[in-house]
């Protein structure tokens, strides 16, 4: 649909501009879950060598017919630490993983609800100044800049127009205050 109002803003362009962050939200997704894919085959990678550790060290050890005592690093048993230590990391990466699987699905919500937008643009609104206002509006709704770091959303540019316009950036009176200066009143 295009604005046929006179508004100067094609409702096509709102409508573009949803389906432009719908997609770069889903290379994001992408992204994610490649990182996450690493990570999981890293986490793989330490479980193995877990594994392989606790059979080499089960498989070492002899039967005792009597008490025994811990073996230290260097009486050839468990390194006890190193176990540890590969435990938390395997821990901590899943942490990650986790954290990475959320942000991911709310990413996705966010651009299957740009999707959404886009569709009722297009069938419902003819003003492109309403269409403007509904994804202004929309991003408030949903917080959309946290999700684009690079990129500026409407809602910043509106943001920032309304910020140079209460501060007098360019505006009338701005040029009244320089012609003030310029005859020394």
């Amino acid at each position: 649909m295009t604005d046929d109002t006179g508004s100067g803003l094609p409702v096509d362009d709102v409508v573009d501009y949803c389906h432009t962050q719908a997609g770069l939200l889903s290379g994001r997704v992408e992204t994610m879950r490649d990182e996450a894919d690493a990570l999981l085959a890293e986490i793989d990678e330490t479980m193995a060598e877990l594994r392989s550790y606790l059979e080499d060290h089960t498989n070492a050890t002899p039967a005792t017919d009597g008490p025994s005592t811990p073996a230290g690093p260097d009486g050839g048993g468990p390194d006890i630490e190193a176990f540890e230590d590969l435990e938390q990391d395997v821990e901590k990466k899943q942490l990650l993983v986790e954290a990475k699987q959320t942000r991911m699905q709310a990413f996705q919500n966010l651009a299957a609800d740009y999707t959404e937008l886009a569709a009722e643009l297009q069938t419902d609104v003819e003003d492109g100044d309403e269409a403007l206002t509904r994804v202004v509006q929309f991003e408030a709704d949903r917080d959309a800049p946290a999700y684009f770091e690079e990129r500026e959303t409407m809602l910043e540019t509106a943001q920032s127009a309304g910020e140079r316009s209460e501060t007098g950036d360019g505006t009338e009176a701005d040029d009244a205050d320089s012609q003030d200066d310029a005859t020394g009143e």
